[in-house]
């Protein structure tokens, strides 16, 4: 075997910026070194962990001075779990780090004039702001350091994967991001199970029971948890009583039985074993609209920050400047929040996703809500949005479009180009993809105003609109 070669440890070392990924960067002579965990101010002690030509990778050895930039810690996981990168930075060093990041991909990637754009929306809350979280079950548990000899066997872990180990789960006693109802219910189900002596699911081998847990809430009150099994265990249905028992302010309690070689359940059958099959959200309109009312299953799509948004589709609704006579697409519709946020303001959205649930969603939403001048369509946006489809469902005034991460197809930004709406409000959450779309879009708008949106606190993830008005 071929020996790696030892690499330094940088003494002394000024963090002067904050990188891609939630890192944090220092610069040694030339060289960019990237390293988590740390802010802008610090002076730390680095050992390089990875070198390349033009960049190296580092972890902290020793912090040597504290930034005056820092901020109090809430979650006793921080620096093993990976979620919250940034939480030991001061949230407004967090948001105009945010907003250079947006700034950045759409000047370098997209050749944007960023003229336009509006300081950042932060978020409301900074803690306790998510309505759901997903946990996992593992035999598998993270240690920094290998057990002593005669320290006890661990059963495993209920937690989060660490970042790069698909295998490996730290097991979360605490978690700051949503009410702690979630940490007392999680915690109910570690000892549970333990106690009980319910097997964890074994990654690498694929057997045991417990796979997953999913804990929803929303500002109704209303609680969904979902435990996600891999095979069927004598006494597991005891875990389902205690849940249904101990803690009456879970409204939906639901399991999903998963023997697939993958975490994903959107394709698998829920099954409600008390309450509802659902929970419901409530949305503030906009402009005096009335309340919208929201169905969430399992396998529903809702974004996990609810109060933000709120905020988030309103900016969308001032950039789209609708009026009564206008028809508006929105695609990417999921289960038709902005859709239904924005009908009253116009004569008919047309809404395209791919998942068919997502569209059966959508419709039930509009039902919900009492409100017919909404379309909803299932299919892949590539194909579904064509000449033939246009000349259909009429010609629309505005385009709004939330693609995923991956950004639009390029046949759907050549239709756009071909259709031509006065304006096009793009919502994305990955600034360099949306960067790259808006160059192509550049052959017929302009962007005029631009506003980054945070979704969620302490990481380096930020949402933004961008406005484009038909040249």
């Amino acid at each position: 075997m071929r020996k790696t070669k030892e690499q330094p440890i940088l003494e002394d070392v000024l963090i002067t910026d904050i990188g891609a990924e939630g890192k944090a960067i220092a610069r040694v002579e030339g060289m960019v070194v990237f390293v988590p965990f740390v802010v802008p101010g610090d002076v730390a002690d680095i050992k390089i962990i990875k070198k390349k030509k033009s960049y190296a990778e580092g972890r902290v050895v020793a912090v040597k001075q504290l930034s005056d930039k820092r901020a109090e810690l809430q979650c006793p996981h921080f620096g093993t779990c990976g979620g919250c990168r940034w939480q030991n930075l001061q949230y407004a060093e967090q948001l105009a780090a945010k907003q250079q990041q947006v700034r950045d991909n759409l000047e370098r990637l997209g050749h944007v004039d960023c003229s336009g754009m509006m300081p950042i929306c932060g978020s409301k809350d900074i803690f306790y702001y998510r309505n759901k979280l997903e946990f996992t079950f593992s035999t598998k548990a993270w240690h920094d350091l290998p057990p002593s000899l005669d320290a006890p066997v661990e059963p495993g872990a209920l937690g989060f994967h660490i970042p790069t180990l698909f295998d490996k789960v730290l097991d979360i006693e605490h978690c700051a991001l949503q009410a702690d109802l979630s940490n007392q219910i999680r915690n109910a189900v570690r000892r549970y199970a333990l106690e009980h002596e319910i097997p964890y699911y074994d990654i690498r081998n694929h057997t045991g029971c417990l796979r997953n847990l999913i804990i929803r809430n929303t500002s109704t009150g209303e609680w969904m948890v979902v435990v996600v099994i891999a095979e069927y265990y004598p006494g597991w249905e005891g875990l389902m009583d205690y849940l249904r028992d101990t803690f009456p302010q879970i409204t939906s309690l639901q399991y999903i039985f998963n023997d697939k070689m993958n975490d994903s359940y959107s394709d698998l059958a829920s099954v409600t074993y008390a309450g509802k099959d659902h929970v419901e959200e409530l949305m503030e309109g906009y402009d005096g609209a009335r309340a919208l009312h929201f169905t969430i299953r399992p396998q529903t799509f809702y974004q996990t920050n609810s109060h933000q948004a709120q905020r988030l589709y309103s900016y969308v609704a001032q950039f789209a400047e609708l009026s009564p006579s206008d028809v508006v697409y929105d695609l990417y519709t999921g289960t038709g929040t902005i859709a239904l946020f924005l009908s009253h303001l116009c004569r008919r959205v047309v809404g395209i996703e791919y998942v068919e649930d997502s569209i059966v969603a959508a419709r039930e939403n509009a039902q919900l809500n009492g409100i017919g001048n909404t379309e909803f369509f299932a299919g892949d946006m590539a194909q579904v949005l064509t000449p033939e489809f246009v000349a259909q469902h009429g010609q629309p005034d505005v385009v709004i479009t939330d693609p995923p991460r991956a950004g639009m197809h390029e046949k759907v930004v050549a239709q756009l180009l071909e259709m031509q709406p006065r304006k096009i409000v793009y919502v994305s959450c990955n600034p360099a993809t949306q960067a790259r779309d808006l160059e192509l879009l550049a052959a017929k708008y302009r962007v005029a105003r631009i506003q980054p949106v945070d979704m969620f606190p302490h990481t380096q993830h930020v949402e933004n609109i961008a406005e484009l008005i038909l040249k």
